[in-house]
């Protein structure tokens, strides 16, 4: 996984993959068929469990909290001691030739469906008042990929953890808040 995360998907070689791995090339095929399956392998383990990930949305006191959540878990991760900087969904895809269209799309599929987890959450949060009617769902889950991407991309170009928090936060300042009631004024 940090092969990838650090080279990406194309440069990473089957002899560094190996040479990380502590295997040799045919132990790489029998054990996941091909480099691609091994790189999606990858992007699994990275990506961690859906079940974790909803659950974590679903435990957060509101939507705003749990995209909090996920931006500061992302900034920890992209400026790691021990990792690569930056997203490996970000990274190890960026650039690409046809043979990785289908690993792109992969991608483009993992982060589809956090956006799309985001989104139901938002969607809750709209149904039990905690967010206007008229929240646009889409571009607020939207916003928070496209920020977390953000933060991917400056965290390779060095910027440090206090300014990606910083970043962070102000994201989550812009979302929404709910109209109070009559009752409340």
């Amino acid at each position: 996984m940090l092969t990838f995360w650090r080279y990406g998907y194309e440069t990473s070689s089957i002899s560094d993959l190996t040479a990380a791995m502590g295997i040799t090339a045919p132990s790489l095929y029998t054990a996941f068929g091909d480099k691609k399956q091994l790189f999606l392998e990858a992007m699994r383990l990275y990506a961690g469990s859906p079940y974790d990930m909803e659950q974590a949305l679903s435990d957060a006191p509101t939507a705003r909290e749990a995209a909090e959540q996920m931006m500061v878990a992302a900034v920890e991760a992209f400026t790691g001691e021990l990792t690569p900087r930056g997203c490996l969904l970000a990274s190890a895809t960026a650039s690409g030739s046809e043979a990785s269209a289908e690993v792109q799309r992969e991608v483009a599929q993992v982060r589809h469906q956090i956006q799309q987890r985001i989104k139901e959450r938002i969607d809750r949060d709209v149904t039990a008042g905690l967010l206007p009617d008229n929240t646009d769902s889409e571009g607020l889950s939207g916003l928070a990929i496209a920020v977390i991407q953000g933060l991917s991309v400056l965290a390779r170009d060095g910027a440090d953890r206090s300014h990606l928090m910083a970043i962070a936060r102000a994201a989550t300042n812009a979302w929404p808040t709910p109209v109070p009631s009559t009752r409340d004024l």
